[in-house]
């Protein structure tokens, strides 16, 4: 019989109608959970008393916004993941984070079971609970929406209602939207119809193109071993670092994704992805990367990044085989330092100019005028010998005969 439980709550109409069915159905003591990775203020004001008129005995927020960016963030893009060769894994990084936390407080609580509010559709259960697994094996799991009898919000209104319990949250939302320090996504409502186009009112963190700016601006990014830490010369700590871009690319309209991606569980879903600050972050160390890497540790690097997007995108950060990833993502990018300058307009983001004191790129060797330090002579050889195997099947084909032998009777 379980005696405490720690929900993951947002203060929403959803995690509250949740927290009261807990007690009702497990006669339990409920503790509210709240990990803040940058949704915002406006969704965690309220939030503990919310909690507390929903049935909570406790209501603990936590901020997980800088160990976010800089231990979940920062090591996905230094692997260079994208998932689909668009999505840059917003939520798939965010999901860990917060189910460690709430690991955290079940054994700080002395809670012996764990829930969330996803459904039995979605990606962010399999993320949670592959979490769980790994940090928390003996705790219970309760997902609600794949149990419980409610089917819909206005069912969950309802319930609410006959529990004494206010909310003004619509029985019916347009969209359904996840937010965090790195990006902001958005599902449901016209985007189910591939064939709608988004709607401009859909978008919340970006500028329509019409709306951005004429003119360019240009971003000086510095970074060290992979890592950014400056912004335009002012060094900053990871998540005030992501914050400033997210300003400056947002009124550029720099970072918009629309995408049908294949979930984890199998079907398709469209999801529109604003990711302002990533998108400069991620092409200012692209720049980087092809200054400084060579071309087989580019190649390699290219081949982890894939492994690393699904690993997250699945919810297998606390692998084995993500750790092994990671460290190698980490030793490729110790040389990473230096400074990219990428121009926003209009939408794009482009790196335009970049430097490091560890840059292969060298003008005596790449020049097309007369340099000293590079025989072109030499290339006959190196050409000969890389296309020997053609060569060689060249000459066997040559040889081969050209009908079959005739077998006397």
């Amino acid at each position: 019989m379980l005696k405490r439980v720690v929900l993951a709550y947002s203060g929403g109409l959803d995690t509250s109608a949740i927290l009261a069915w807990l007690k009702d159905t497990y006669d339990c003591e409920v503790v509210a959970y709240c990990g803040d990775v940058g949704q915002g203020a406006d969704e965690l004001e309220g939030l503990h008393e919310r909690a507390m008129q929903a049935g909570a005995v406790d209501c603990h927020v936590v901020d997980l916004k800088r160990e976010f960016i800089e231990g979940f963030v920062y090591p996905t893009i230094i692997s260079g993941a994208v998932y689909e060769g668009r999505y840059l894994l917003g939520t798939s990084m965010a999901r860990p984070i917060l189910a460690r936390a709430q690991v955290e407080i079940a054994r700080k609580t002395g809670a012996d079971a764990v829930c969330h509010g996803c459904t039995g559709k979605g990606n962010d259960q399999v993320r949670f609970e592959s979490a769980f697994a790994a940090l928390g094996p003996d705790l219970e799991v309760i997902a609600p929406w794949r149990i419980w009898d409610f089917k819909g919000r206005s069912d969950l209104k309802a319930y609410l209602a006959s529990k004494g319990f206010e909310t003004t949250s619509s029985a019916k939302k347009e969209y359904s939207r996840d937010r965090n320090l790195w990006h902001i996504s958005h599902e449901g409502g016209a985007l189910e119809d591939p064939w709608n186009p988004p709607p401009e009112d859909a978008w919340v963190m970006t500028a329509s193109i019409g709306d951005a700016p004429n003119e360019p601006e240009e971003v000086l990014i510095g970074f060290e071993g992979g890592n950014a830490r400056s912004v335009n010369g002012e060094r900053l700590a990871g998540d005030a670092l992501v914050d400033r871009l997210n300003g400056i690319g947002g009124r550029h309209g720099v970072g918009r994704v629309d995408i049908l991606e294949n979930r984890v569980v199998g079907m398709k879903s469209r999801g529109l992805y604003e990711t302002p600050g990533g998108t400069i972050l991620v092409e200012a160390l692209r720049a980087m990367e092809e200054l400084v890497l060579d071309r087989q540790t580019r190649r390699y690097r290219d081949e982890l990044s894939l492994h690393f997007a699904h690993l997250v995108y699945e919810g297998r950060w606390f692998c084995q085989l993500r750790e092994a990833l990671q460290a190698a993502a980490e030793k490729i990018a110790e040389p990473l330092t230096g400074e990219v300058v990428v121009r926003l307009h209009k939408g794009h983001a482009m790196a335009i100019q970049r430097r490091s004191p560890n840059g292969l790129y060298s003008p005596d060797f790449a020049t097309f005028d007369a340099d000293t330090v590079y025989d072109q002579k030499h290339a006959e050889g190196f050409i000969r010998l890389l296309s020997l195997p053609e060569r060689i099947r060249a000459f066997n084909a040559k040889k081969a005969p050209t009908e079959e032998p005739r077998v006397e009777s």
